[in-house]
């Protein structure tokens, strides 16, 4: 059986025999200067890999079953993911177009890999708002750059009705409310709509210890922080690291002034925001016009409460909202809400 190439890679090579359940299999391990065949067999399987960083991405481990011992490789980094990505928005997707490049994806838009174990299971949390193009966008790039990285996923769009302005942190914390009654998801992964991953070695998984921004150089920053707290654009925290801080706040509306907010809470909650690397965690965004920029540079939002003080009454515990629908549409589940306006002076 032809074994995996990768060229230039590092590769491991797993020697594998009948394992007892939980024993991990033997480890070999070389860089090859070009290209090699990377492969282990056991009963004629294929079960080896090929690396894309300088550690482990893979795991075998026996599990009985009726009284024999078979095999599960559990990939923790896709050999199917490829680095920087060429993002484009010269041309609108259909989203026929969009279900035909992604025939495994199912309704409501979740996917497992068909031929491995996902070893993580991500929730994509998107706050929407009647902005279909970025929305086509954002689905023609995110679901191949989900696959490629074998993860198990579910793409959530949490809709706000109304005419009261938009509040992108109540509205991700009703979707955190309603994709953890689908799944228990190792990772919730907080993206704004506007903004498209720019090479997908930036892995939509959490950090074991802390909250992750994952989006620390835009384009329309010149890739790099607007400054040292900024916690916008997308992150991902485990379900505890969540609830830890209370969620997101709840009384930001319309101005984005929430992320300082966020920040806060972190640290109040005795954690801290790791960052994936500027080199990784590139983002384009969506209809960013340099010129316009220029002429009206952006400013940060002022944080209107003293977190210190109202974070741990403002959040998670303290979340009302309608549910209006729930509707599974081929490429996504759409979470329709009525969260209220309350107006920001009062």
């Amino acid at each position: 059986m032809p074994g995996l190439r990768m060229p230039g890679r590092q590769c491991v090579l797993l020697v594998l025999s009948c394992v007892e359940q939980g024993e991990v299999a033997s480890r070999q391990q070389w860089n090859p200067s070009q290209s090699h065949i990377c492969m282990g067999i056991v009963n004629s399987s294929l079960v080896g890999c090929c690396l894309k960083e300088q550690t482990w991405v893979a795991d075998v481990i026996g599990l009985k079953k009726g009284g024999e011992t078979s095999l599960i490789l559990l990939v923790l980094f896709s050999v199917l993911t490829v680095g920087p990505l060429t993002i484009t928005f010269r041309v609108l997707p259909s989203e026929r177009m969009i279900m035909e490049k992604n025939p495994f994806v199912r309704s409501g838009g979740h996917y497992r890999p068909p031929h491995c174990f996902a070893r993580y299971k991500s929730a994509i949390l998107v706050a929407y708002r009647n902005q279909e193009k970025y929305l086509r966008h954002l689905l023609y790039y995110i679901h191949p750059f989900l696959q490629r990285q074998q993860l198990s996923y579910t793409i959530y769009l949490i809709q706000q009705v109304g005419t009261g302005s938009f509040n992108r942190a109540k509205l991700l914390n009703v979707g955190v409310r309603e994709a953890m009654k689908d799944e228990e998801w190792d990772c919730l992964v907080l993206h704004d709509i506007d903004l498209v991953p720019e090479n997908d070695y930036n892995l939509y998984i959490c950090d074991e210890y802390y909250p992750k921004h994952m989006a620390s150089a835009m384009d329309k920053f010149q890739y790099t922080l607007p400054y040292k707290s900024f916690f916008g654009g997308v992150s991902a925290l485990t379900p505890e690291h969540y609830m830890k801080m209370n969620g997101f706040p709840n009384t930001y509306w319309g101005d984005g002034g929430e992320n300082d907010d966020i920040a806060t809470r972190i640290h109040l909650a005795g954690m801290k925001i790791v960052r994936t690397s500027p080199n990784l965690g590139r983002y384009r965004v969506i209809d960013y016009n340099e010129a316009t920029e220029i002429q009206e540079p952006w400013r940060r939002p002022p944080s209107r409460h003293n977190t210190r003080k109202t974070w741990k009454a403002d959040g998670m515990n303290t979340l009302q909202f309608r549910l209006l629908s729930r509707t599974k549409h081929p490429l996504y589940t759409k979470i329709t809400v009525d969260i209220g306006y309350v107006p920001p002076s009062s």
